[in-house]
């Protein structure tokens, strides 16, 4: 559909211009979005009103993380009355960062013949395949922040003799996966605080503040349920909140700019002078947020879960444990689980906040009765699983270990009579 030289009417048209990739849905990050080493395939599709001469089809793939802002106006040393510093108006020196992550470019066109500047496309429909691969090293999570963004996109452009260049653009969605399944995301963040509360040297009493979360990372959409105990001896009243924070840090020239944001929030309720309360397992579900970025160095994105006390008249106590959000969830300690144990009525607080990372086995039953009596009823239960394999089990199969062996089974008759009739008083140890 293409011949060498312009020729006589070749003046067409270009009537449209598109790029299609054929996963639409990783290309929007509804499908997950592209990883490292990921093929990407589509076409460029080039409908034309007539002959067109044509220099060129070249297909870009791009990624770049930028930063930049501008600093606030300094002060100027000697600019105002008797020399004293003043702050210039205007904005500051301007801060900028880039780093590359992908640079790929093809021809999707043969060449002109020698000695022609450009082909002849006829008129109509056309279609030119592409496919590339994206670098097997690991990619940066796309972003777009508050003073910089990571992009991938693919572009296709036209290039015609005489006439500027004719380009379309589509952005490619790209993730870097973090298993929260990991052992360093799978440990408990456990922090406590304390404050006294007063006015000069009045006193009331101290705040005190302990949280827990089960593990350190979570995916989107998942509820973290919190473990708190919060202890009111001041005379004030006091309400405990619970937040998901976003921290946004940049770095360029040296320097570093931070933007922070609460992402998620819930509250509790009020608690009186002299009162205490306890979360057992109060849910904060994390929104649709971006991953944590840790793997780029002008771009940061983390989190953080901040469990805090606003106290009328004085600063708020706060506590803030490390929070990464993942991509690919955990399979063993679920949220759900998690979740639906937040709903029963039961206090979980021993299991949440004094449960011992191995628990000790609770009293056989073979200390309370003889040895003889107890190897008649109890029975062949298989040997109990070491706690470290049951670590990717539910929260629930750990009960298991904490059952006592059943007594036997109650009759007025004495199954194994002795020879000699009992006639001390019996007595149990409970």
């Amino acid at each position: 559909a293409a011949g060498p030289g312009q020729g006589p009417g070749a003046g067409g048209t270009v009537k449209t211009l598109a790029l299609v990739l054929e996963d639409e849905a990783r290309r929007s990050g509804s499908g997950g979005g592209y990883c490292s080493g990921d093929t990407v395939s589509g076409q460029v599709l080039l409908e034309l009103a007539g002959p067109l001469p044509l220099r060129g089809l070249r297909l870009e793939a791009a990624g770049r993380a930028r930063v930049a802002w501008s600093e606030s106006s300094g002060a100027v040393p000697g600019a105002g009355t008797w020399g004293v510093a003043v702050r210039a108006p205007g904005p500051g020196p301007r801060r900028e960062a880039e780093v590359r992550y992908l640079d790929i470019r093809q021809s999707l066109l043969q060449e002109p013949p020698e000695g022609e500047e450009s082909l002849i496309l006829l008129d109509g429909r056309h279609e030119f395949p592409f496919s590339f691969q994206l670098p097997q090293e690991p990619l940066v999570t796309s972003f777009t922040g508050k003073y910089g963004s990571i992009q991938y996109y693919v572009k296709a452009v036209l290039e015609r003799p005489a006439v500027p260049d004719q380009s379309v653009q589509t952005e490619l969605q790209v993730i870097s996966h973090i298993d929260v399944s990991s052992p360093a995301l799978l440990t408990p963040v456990l922090r406590s605080q304390e404050k006294m509360v007063g006015c000069w040297f009045f006193t009331s009493g101290p705040v005190s503040l302990s949280a827990k979360i089960e593990r350190k990372g979570y995916c989107n959409g998942e509820a973290i349920p919190i473990y708190a105990e919060i202890e009111n001896c001041s005379s004030r009243l006091i309400v405990p909140k619970a937040a998901i924070f976003q921290t946004q840090t940049y770095l360029a020239s040296g320097k570093t700019k931070t933007f922070r944001q609460m992402v998620a929030n819930v509250r509790g309720n009020h608690i009186a002078s002299g009162s205490t309360d306890t979360w057992n397992g109060k849910t904060l579900k994390i929104p649709p947020v971006s991953p944590s970025i840790l793997d780029c160095c002008i771009i940061r994105v983390e989190y953080s879960l901040a469990v805090y006390i606003h106290i009328p008249g004085a600063k708020k106590l706060m506590i803030e444990m490390p929070l990464v959000i993942g991509t690919i969830p955990c399979i063993g300690f679920s949220s759900r689980n998690s979740s639906i144990t937040s709903q029963f009525s039961m206090d979980m607080s021993w299991l949440a906040l004094t449960m011992p990372e191995h628990p000790e086995a609770p009293p056989n039953y073979a200390d309370v009765v003889s040895e003889e009596e107890f190897s008649r009823h109890v029975p062949a239960y298989p040997l109990p699983i070491d706690c470290e394999e049951q670590l990717c089990c539910p929260v629930f199969a750990y009960i298991q270990e904490f059952r006592f062996q059943p007594p036997p089974l109650y009759s007025e008759i004495d199954p194994h009579p002795t020879d000699v009739e009992e006639t001390q008083p019996v007595s149990f140890m409970l």
